[in-house]
């Protein structure tokens, strides 16, 4: 919930004026609500009326609502749509450790496909990772390195309170760049892809709703605070990524830990993606499939992956843009919502399906506008 995505904020801030500040309590409460209804999908009642876990996964919530049509074919859909949108993500954190490392030491006479195979050798013990437990440690160095660079910022923009004025806030906007600053408020509160792993790995699992509830309200809070003063700070010079708008002695400390961040962010969705695919080929009888050997050189194999699509897909930045559109917003509001509707339409009250209803109207429309905005980019690119 805390990913580099919060680096765009505010210049996200800058195109959405007052409506920014409302967007970041909605996107935070929307998510928070998808993420629930998502993993009540996973439970039904038994005879006594107790909730009882009969599925695990996406998947097995998409090929429940799906059976009457093909039995495989919603986890066929889910399962595509997770593993393109993790990689994805794991080729942006390639990309922008590249970049980091290309701006952090500008005297070393080395290209920047170069410093992609630098962060990608340091990337391949991800292959010996095979539990979440090892992941949620690394996401736990993570987070620290992210309230550090968040701490930096925050501590020199208040240095500058005495520059601070509202009037910087645009009461009038564009909507083509509306649209961009919806795109980021609200995929930067997207987890959605891992919640069934995580609420099926608790201790506790009846504590799940109580633990989505906080860590979006403090992530709502630290998101609006640091997005705020960072953009009462700079006002219209506030840069994409905000970081850039530092001194340069700060901004060499913080590219350091934004390049930490990034290689410690690389193994959650790396994790993922790689058990949805092997999960995949090893189901059956066929030990061949479920051997240690064949777990590592699927992992070799998406890591790879990776650095060659990092290093040659020209205008990566602006394909990923349409494929987050499309995926993020199916993912995070068109699907759990559809899904809720599906297997539980008996038991909703009407309130409750109004708003399932009007989270998929939402869902479809930002995946739409982010597209449009995707592709208009592309071909503005290529003429």
């Amino acid at each position: 919930l805390q990913g580099i995505f919060v680096l765009g904020l505010p210049y996200a801030l800058l195109h959405s004026g007052y409506s920014g500040l409302f967007l970041l309590i909605l996107a935070a409460a929307l998510c928070c609500y998808t993420g629930k209804i998502l993993i009540t999908c996973l439970y039904e009642e038994n005879e006594d009326g107790q909730l009882i876990r009969v599925r695990d996964s996406y998947e097995d919530i998409a090929n429940a609502c799906c059976k009457q049509l093909s039995p495989e074919l919603g986890g066929i859909v889910v399962n595509v749509t997770q593993v393109m949108e993790l990689v994805m993500t794991c080729i942006l954190y390639l990309v922008v450790s590249g970049n980091l490392l290309s701006h952090s030491f500008p005297f070393i006479p080395v290209t920047e496909k170069m410093w992609f195979v630098v962060a990608f050798v340091t990337l391949l013990p991800c292959v010996l990772i095979k539990t979440l437990k090892t992941v949620s440690k690394l996401s736990q160095l993570c987070s620290l390195v992210h309230f550090i660079i968040i701490l930096v910022v925050m501590t020199y923009c208040l240095t500058q309170i005495h520059h601070w004025s509202w009037a910087k806030f645009r009461l009038s906007i564009e909507f083509e760049e509306f649209l961009v600053s919806v795109g980021v408020i609200i995929f930067s509160y997207t987890s959605q892809i891992f919640l069934p792993t995580l609420e099926g790995n608790m201790k506790s699992p009846g504590e799940f709703r109580c633990m989505l509830n906080w860590t979006h309200f403090f992530a709502c809070v630290l998101k609006t605070a640091f997005a705020l003063t960072a953009f009462l700070t700079w006002g219209e010079e506030t840069k994409e990524v905000i970081t850039d708008n530092l001194p340069s002695f700060l901004q060499t400390i913080v590219n350091l830990c934004l390049l930490t961040k990034a290689l410690l962010s690389y193994p959650l969705p790396f994790f993922a993606a790689t058990e949805i695919v092997y999960s995949c080929i090893s189901r059956g009888n066929n030990s061949n499939y479920r051997s240690r050997l064949f777990a590592l050189g699927v992992r070799g194999s998406f890591l790879l992956l990776t650095l060659l699509m990092a290093m040659f897909i020209p205008h990566f930045v602006l394909l990923m843009g349409l494929t987050g559109s499309v995926t993020g917003a199916a993912m995070t509001f068109l699907l759990p919502s559809l899904f809720h509707l599906k297997l539980k339409w008996k038991k909703l009250c009407f309130l409750e399906k109004c708003a399932d209803i009007s989270v998929f109207i939402l869902g479809f429309l930002c995946s739409l506008a982010g597209a449009v905005c995707s592709i208009k980019g592309l071909l503005k690119v290529f003429g």
